[in-house]
């Protein structure tokens, strides 16, 4: 990965959800231009604490560590990509920590999403996206194209660049799949994603072979093997324990 501040790598990941409205104060551009520009200030701090649905998870890795600060570095790459950070979160606290916030807001999907906690998952993206938000509930009841579309883009997802044209990337990936009852990884495939919106980009021109990291098909930053090794393995994670989670209620 490369070495960029805590708060510069929060910038790279939360722009592309911001750029589609999904999450975060109304400031995408702002976010593109901290990221483009390699530095941060109190103002980039401030916007990271608008991200309702991350930054609770930043102080949760924080606190179990003894780090001060949610944007230290090791914090943030631990929720966006995976490091050993997420294991000192033990189960117990996790499923506290999602019934805290949830309790209230999804009625009984609360107990799967608690299940998947005490089921060995870490608090990463990964597990935010597939076990709270409620596309895989969709899929379970029958809808299948667009839940799974969003589930599959929304997580952050390892690609091996092949080649570039202008602001775009041809990249090979392994896609979401869901077989009627679990979701997995399945065999690579290629796919179009942006480097650069608007001139500015986090990271420079991709080069064929390099390994990146994309948010909504857009490219966050580049990942070197043991990088790309622990966010594969935060993803296994976390479909384990959705997927445990569901089997149980079956």
């Amino acid at each position: 990965m490369t070495e960029a501040a805590g708060p510069l790598l929060f910038a790279r990941y939360a722009y592309p959800p911001n750029a589609l409205g999904l999450c975060g104060a109304d400031e995408p551009r702002t976010l593109l231009q901290y990221g483009d520009a390699h530095e941060s200030d109190g103002g980039l701090a401030e916007l990271a604490r608008t991200f309702e649905g991350a930054w609770p998870y930043l102080t949760l890795i924080a606190d179990a560590n003894g780090i001060a600060d949610p944007l230290d570095r090791r914090v943030v790459e631990a929720y966006w990509v995976g490091n050993g950070l997420l294991d000192q979160v033990r189960p117990d606290v996790l499923a506290r920590h999602v019934d805290d916030r949830f309790r209230g807001r999804l009625g009984r999907a609360l107990e799967t999403v608690a299940g998947a906690a005490t089921a060995g998952a870490v608090p990463h993206h990964c597990f935010h996206v597939f076990a709270v938000y409620p596309w895989l509930g969709l899929l379970r009841s029958g809808s299948v194209d667009e839940p799974l579309r969003v589930l599959d883009r929304c997580r952050i997802t390892p690609a091996v660049v092949l080649g570039d044209r202008d602001d775009d990337v041809d990249v090979r990936l392994r896609p979401l799949l869901w077989d009627g009852h679990r979701l997995a990884l399945g065999a690579p495939v290629v796919r179009t994603a942006r480097w650069r919106d608007d001139g500015l980009a986090f990271v420079r021109r991709p080069r064929p072979g390099d390994t990146v990291s994309l948010h909504w098909d857009f490219v966050c930053d580049e990942l070197d093997p043991e990088a790309a090794r622990r966010l594969e393995w935060a993803t296994v994670r976390s479909l384990a324990a959705v997927n445990g989670a569901g089997a149980a209620l079956r």
